[in-house]
């Protein structure tokens, strides 16, 4: 009776480290990220009807929910199919925006600079997802601007299954979606450039992608057809990662893959061991290792829409195998939300699945981070994932991964004016150095430690605020930590963080007691 006593209690003990591991073993930096669809208004805006304040203001409500969740970066899908979520010299504005193809907003205002200096308040990235060849969702033209370049270019497009699509082969299609991506980039505050797994259109059954005729006049140095597709493919990453480099050298270059690349039945030294019906490499023509392997990109984000022990694509052996070919690169998994409590697969009405697959995700060190694809299906709340998130998993803050081959000059440490006793909690203020007035920090973080410890800078549980950094406030930023307990010493400690995320010299601690 009494060593049954002592194997309940050492079971109880196992069973709440469990819980607490997974709530307190926060990374301090971890992607979290959250795509945002507009195509056909699957999340952003609601509806092709509001006007520019009810646009904001949907905008500004994601947002909020999104910070709650403990999200630090949202992919924005800004073109969806040839057109713009912004005022573009080069393509329409989008009619998912304001109900007609180049109609701007009523009254007018700039959205994308809106949508990013939001997101940018919350201290979240904000990476502009731009699909590159759909040209159409379906197959009807009547109501396209007259500036979309189906209208203006038509011997750049061929028709596949009902769509119109930018012919990846042609010199001007590349050289036309270089420049839409240059626009962007040069022009707004952007933090990434975003390609998802669309690039030659998923194959139809019985339907051949029309482009023979440019594969005679073109692929004459390639004896496969396929061959010559991903060179196409290839072309084209390559020129817009030398153009983002070029242009703004923070700015980093991402890719969502399909989450298989090739089988290892089609390639028994590099093919994963899954059977998927559909391969990166074959059906999409899309080479991500190669892209990896030749620094063209910045990170990976394979879409993993799989559950864990799926015989065919199992999440965690694709886990593992991108793990092992990122080539040094950020590797952010893809989180199938849409799927929880909608799938007839056993494993998706579990509210353990995707808290199981970012636990496995945080025992690989190749592993940085997650992206969910949607935001309305996050924010569901499917079996309760936005809760698990909000009040276990990322209920502590995390900054966001340093970007690979840092250039940016790290900060010098930050003046710390004040810490004192106010009705909302303690009040903090700081400004930055003046070594740092041509180049101010991008955000700060703020530590807070009891007993005088101040060793504790890599324990994401000592972060208590990520703060945005602000032009108009630079010299007088302030904090209130309302959660300071009542008799309690704390010393905090501010930390000035670049645009690529490396921190730089930390403040003098300031010490006080809460009343």
């Amino acid at each position: 009776m009494k060593w049954s006593f002592q194997c309940l209690m050492v079971t109880i003990f196992l069973i709440l480290t469990f819980d607490s591991y997974a709530q307190n073993n926060s990374p301090k930096r971890e992607f979290r990220g959250v795509w945002v669809a507009t195509v056909v208004n699957l999340d952003y805006p609601s509806s092709k009807n509001l006007d520019s304040e009810s646009q904001k203001q949907e905008w500004i409500h994601l947002l909020d929910q999104y910070k709650e969740m403990g999200m630090n970066a949202v992919i924005f899908q800004v073109r969806p199919a040839g057109d713009a979520f912004y005022d573009s010299e080069l393509v329409p504005w989008s009619g998912y925006l304001t109900g007609t193809q180049g109609l701007s907003p009523e009254p007018y205002y700039d959205p994308l600079t809106f949508l990013i200096e939001e997101t940018h308040k919350r201290s979240m990235e904000f990476h502009a997802w731009f699909n590159p060849y759909r040209g159409t969702m379906n197959g009807k033209t009547a109501k396209l601007s007259s500036r979309h370049m189906l209208k203006q270019q038509p011997d750049w497009f061929v028709e596949y299954g009902g769509k119109y699509y930018f012919n990846p082969a042609l010199r001007e299609v590349r050289d036309h979606i270089v420049n839409v991506v240059k626009e962007v980039v040069e022009q707004y505050n952007i933090d990434g450039v975003h390609f998802d797994d669309y690039f030659y259109p998923y194959k139809k059954a019985g339907l051949e992608f029309p482009d023979q005729a440019q594969f005679k006049e073109f692929g004459k140095e390639f004896s496969d057809i396929g061959d010559w597709r991903r060179n196409n493919v290839d072309l084209l990453i390559s020129d817009l990662s030398k153009m983002i480099k070029r242009a703004k050298p923070y700015v980093r270059f991402g890719i969502s893959p399909f989450g298989v690349w090739r089988n290892e039945s089609v390639d028994p030294v590099n093919g994963s061991a899954t059977r998927a019906g559909v391969m990166s490499y074959d059906d999409l023509n899309a080479d991500i290792l190669k892209w990896l392997e030749a620094d063209w990109i910045d990170y990976v984000a394979p879409q993993i829409y799989w559950n864990i022990g799926f015989t065919v694509a199992d999440y965690e052996v694709l886990v593992d195998w991108w793990s092992k070919h990122s080539f040094g690169k950020d590797l952010y998994i893809g989180h199938a939300a849409y799927k929880i409590a909608t799938d007839r697969r056993a494993a998706w009405n579990s509210p353990d699945e995707v808290p199981k697959q970012i636990e496995f995700n945080r025992q690989n060190p190749n592993v940085q981070g997650s992206i969910y694809f949607r935001s309305q299906s996050l924010l569901n709340n499917p079996l309760g994932i936005a809760d698990a998130l909000k009040d276990k998993y990322y209920k502590q803050e995390a900054m966001l991964p340093i970007t690979p081959k840092s250039t940016s000059k790290i900060n010098n440490s930050p003046r710390q004016r004040s810490a004192k006793n106010e009705s909302k909690g303690i009040k903090l203020r700081w400004k930055y150095h003046r070594k740092d007035k041509e180049n101010p920090p991008y955000y700060y973080v703020i530590y807070r430690f009891e007993k005088n410890n101040l060793r504790g800078f890599n324990n994401a549980e000592n972060i208590i605020a990520i703060t945005s950094f602000s032009e108009e406030k630079a010299r007088k930023s302030e904090y209130w930590d309302s959660s300071a307990k009542k008799g309690k010493r704390y010393i905090y400690v501010i930390r000035p963080v670049n645009r690529e995320h490396a921190e730089g010299l930390r403040s003098k601690g300031k010490m006080i007691k809460k009343k």
